[in-house]
């Protein structure tokens, strides 16, 4: 399969009408459009650790959730970390593409996916300003708010979670991997008892058990990560002959 046809067919899936406006991503790295497809690498983000192993292990392109390319650059220099990257991918022949916001949207993407790790129910989007990025929907039982930190931990192998304990019991829980602080007033106004994201601000944890709902933060990256396998579904579902592998590109972790 050439670069070309496997980028239209995942755009297809997951369309840049559902990308909000501030966001830049796609086909972010390609010297060919007509190159081959045989080994594709799925990753959270397209670190320098990512883009080596590509390129020292045979892969042809990296599919990831986080751009490599977000802010315009104003020279191809191995002075910017970005564009030494791409500059290594240009030279080794390997492409990159990336599926940001488009991909938390999407049904059956990164909200989704963590939505049904949880057990949710009855599942639907909220969001502000037309931007339905999250999803709300219910527990089959109300548990404890430790007892859904487990559920949480266990869903995203997250190695540390930040709760903010409004005295109520879990039951309706809204979801934003990532980076949530945004949406906090949506969840509540979306009946949410509960908020579950990667990052909530210092502000939004305090003011929590005042405002009536429950917070955590379970990392940014251990929210987001599941989607790979979701992403290396759809590649196998566009050809099955692909070699696909999920690494892991978390550089930060809890000491």
């Amino acid at each position: 399969m050439k670069i070309c046809e496997l980028y239209q067919f995942l755009e297809e899936r997951i369309p840049r009408s559902l990308s909000c406006e501030w966001d830049n991503d796609g086909l972010m790295c390609c010297h060919d459009q007509n190159a081959e497809v045989k080994r594709v690498l799925v990753a959270l983000d397209v670190t320098e650790k990512i883009v080596q192993k590509a390129i020292t292990e045979g892969y042809d392109l990296i599919v990831a959730h986080h751009p490599l390319v977000f802010s315009p650059l104003r020279a191809l220099t191995p002075d910017d970390h970005v564009a030494k990257k791409l500059i290594a991918l240009l030279r080794a022949g390997v492409c990159a593409m990336s599926f940001h916001t488009r991909l938390d949207a999407v049904e059956g993407g990164v909200n989704d996916v963590l939505a049904a790790a949880l057990g949710l129910e009855n599942v639907e989007p909220f969001g502000e300003g037309g931007e339905a990025l999250g999803r709300i929907g219910s527990l089959a039982e109300a548990m404890t708010l430790e007892e859904f930190a487990e559920l949480v931990r266990g869903a995203t192998d997250a190695d540390s979670i930040l709760a903010a304990d409004a005295g109520i019991p879990v039951r309706r829980v809204a979801i934003l991997g990532g980076s949530g602080s945004s949406e906090v007033d949506a969840a509540k106004r979306a009946g949410a008892d509960t908020y579950l994201s990667g990052e909530l601000k210092y502000n939004h944890l305090t003011d929590a058990p005042e405002c009536g709902i429950n917070l955590l933060a379970a990392g940014h990256f251990h929210t987001e990560h599941p989607v790979c396998r979701r992403i290396k579904e759809l590649l196998l579902e566009a050809d099955a002959t692909l070699c696909v592998e999920i690494a892991v590109s978390n550089e930060i972790r809890v000491l």
